[in-house]
């Protein structure tokens, strides 16, 4: 995430920018800190209350109690192998997003099965190049993290895939 942040983000400091965060809840640590830039408003999305929790979508799969074309920036980390039906939650993304609005999408492509509840997937860059097809996403950039960072919490072990994408064209459909 940090490269995202660097690569992508950093030149955008001093612009006002909606962040969404979807599976916020800090169990093992917490991506705010690094968008803690004064213009930029970070909020922690989940279905469950808890730490760093700002917004709870009580369904996984139809955020209404969010707007559409809201979301300068969405980002996920380690939550998507959790999520039993990815596609729809992609669908949600786009549609909350506004029209150029940026999206970072970090999950899995091996190690253990660690349910919470549920442990689904495993995503390589072809699966998340499919995922943003589906929903209607531009790849900027996909990749997985096969080289060794020497990690020292053990990270290295679940050779994460990354999504950068962008949302083009129209603006989504509001709930009605």
């Amino acid at each position: 995430m940090s490269y995202f942040v660097d690569k992508y983000l950093k030149i955008k400091c001093n612009d006002e920018m909606i962040i969404f965060d979807l599976g916020s809840q800090d169990i093992n640590g917490s991506y705010r800190s690094l968008f803690s830039s004064p213009a930029w408003k970070y909020s922690g999305l989940d279905v469950s209350p808890g730490k760093n929790v700002d917004i709870v979508i009580p369904d996984a799969y139809s955020w209404k109690n969010i707007h559409s074309d809201i979301a300068d920036v969405f980002i996920s980390g380690q939550t998507f192998e959790h999520i039993e039906y990815i596609w729809l939650t992609m669908r949600e993304i786009f549609r909350v997003l506004k029209p150029g609005g940026l999206c970072c999408i970090i999950a899995p492509s091996s190690g253990v099965e660690h349910k919470y509840p549920t442990d689904c997937w495993r995503i390589y860059p072809d699966g998340f190049k499919a995922l943003a097809k589906y929903a209607g996403l531009e790849v900027i950039e996909v990749f997985t993290q096969w080289e060794n960072e020497n990690y020292s919490d053990g990270s290295n072990l679940w050779h994460d895939s990354v999504l950068i994408g962008k949302k083009t064209g129209k603006n989504s459909l509001e709930y009605r």
